[in-house]
Parts: structure tokens; C-alpha cells; sequence
């Protein structure tokens, strides 16, 4: 082999062990990323939604200050009827609102709402909504509005009132 033959394939050599070296660091580096935006996103199952129950006097109490950031946080009841998803959401007029995740239109689809900027969209039809409207216009692909109280710095929502809206989750399926 000559001398020239001999420093290629040294070349080469080295190229190779460094892929297998940077590989699993690579595969590493993308697990922990996904891990820890799942850690981080503190989104349970149910497709993002919070599992929450009632106390003992039968009401759900949110702190007021966890919606200050004007994010949605969606939620989870468990009912007597079965799985109701709702979501709460602080508005730019500063009025921290309630909703259930559906409407009276998309409601058989079972794709609720996702948030972009001051606006909760129908994962359905894609029409926008703005937040300082949820609770206030009703009907058609308006989020369907939640009874919800403002107690000092906590908002207050009856488990009842959460119950009534079994109608948009019970669907029959085809």
C-alpha cells in the first residue's frame, strides 16, 4: 500500500469513529429535549387537559393568579355523567373566564379550542374567537359558556354547573 493509499485510509478511519461517536450523543440530545418540553409543557393526559376535582363542598378553586399570564389552562372534570373538559382563560380586559372545551355547533367532532394570542380557535372550523368574548356572546361556534365566580383571589366554579355541560361530551358514536 503506498504511502498515499495509507493516509486515506487513516482519513476515513477517523471520519468513521467520529460518527459513531456523535450519533448516540445526538439521539441523546433529542430525547432529552422532547423529555423535558413534556416535563416542562406540566400537561397531564387527556390530551392536555388537567385532571381537577371538586372539594368537599362540591366547587373547584383556582387560584387567580395562575391565569395573570393570560394563557388558557384546560381541565378535566370528572362528573357523575362522565368527562367534561373546560377551559379557563384571564382576557386582555383583565376578566378571568370560563368555558367549556367545545360549542354548540363543533361539539360532535370532539376537538375543542386551542389559543392564539388574545384569541381561542375552534380546532374544528378554525374560526377565531377573541378571549374578552367567551361568557358574554353565546350560541353557535362560540365556546359554550361556564358559570364561574370571583371570590377574593380565587375564581370559583360549582361542580354542577360543570355537569350541565355532559350534553356537549356524550356523544352518541356512529
Amino acid at each position: 500500500m503506498s504511502e498515499r493509499q495509507e493516509k486515506r485510509a487513516q482519513f476515513n478511519e477517523k471520519a468513521s469513529s467520529r460518527k459513531r461517536f456523535l450519533i448516540p450523543i445526538v439521539v441523546l440530545v433529542l430525547a432529552v429535549v422532547a423529555g423535558g418540553g413534556w416535563v416542562l409543557s406540566g400537561q397531564k393526559t387527556f390530551g392536555g387537559h388537567e385532571a381537577v376535582q371538586a372539594g368537599q363542598d362540591g366547587k373547584l378553586r383556582f387560584a387567580s393568579a395562575d391565569f395573570a399570564d393570560g394563557k388558557a389552562r384546560f381541565y378535566r372534570f370528572e362528573g357523575n355523567s362522565g368527562s367534561i373538559d373546560f377551559f379557563i382563560v384571564r382576557s386582555q380586559d383583565g376578566v378571568i373566564r370560563a368555558a367549556f372545551d367545545t360549542c354548540d355547533v363543533c361539539y360532535r367532532e370532539r376537538k375543542g379550542y386551542r389559543q392564539e394570542g388574545n384569541d381561542m380557535v375552534c380546532n374544528n372550523c378554525d374560526q377565531h374567537f377573541r378571549t374578552d368574548l367567551v361568557n358574554v356572546v353565546k350560541g353557535g361556534c362560540n365556546p359554550a359558556p361556564l358559570e364561574r365566580e370571583q371570590i377574593g383571589e380565587s375564581l370559583v366554579i360549582a361542580a354542577s354547573d360543570i355537569e350541565r355541560g355532559i350534553g356537549y361530551f356524550k356523544v352518541a358514536v356512529n
